[in-house]
């Protein structure tokens, strides 16, 4: 688990994101579902806490294991199209 600021940032961040799964917060950091809600529960407010964890527990969006989708995501078809981090002109 890292220690740096901009780190625990983005960890906090991600955990928020509803479609964001606790996997992709380990592959990208290396730090367990367990450390995550442990780095939460240190750096937030015991209220915001307490309304993460309500909002989590169970959400099959936040576990890639009770998804109902196994690969890919929904995209709007009028959404703009992203080539190489830069995104296409029309």
């Amino acid at each position: 688990m890292t220690n740096l600021p901009k780190d625990i940032d983005r960890i906090i961040e991600m955990a928020w994101e509803d479609r964001t799964p606790f996997e992709a917060i380990a592959y990208q950091f290396n730090c367990s579902e367990q450390e995550v809600i442990e780095l939460m529960r240190r750096e937030l407010k015991p209220s915001s806490f307490k309304r993460w964890r309500k909002r989590v527990q169970g959400r099959s969006t936040k576990h890639v294991k009770l998804r109902g989708f196994v690969k890919g995501r929904f995209k709007c078809s009028r959404q703009k199209h992203i080539t190489h981090n830069s995104i296409s002109k029309r």
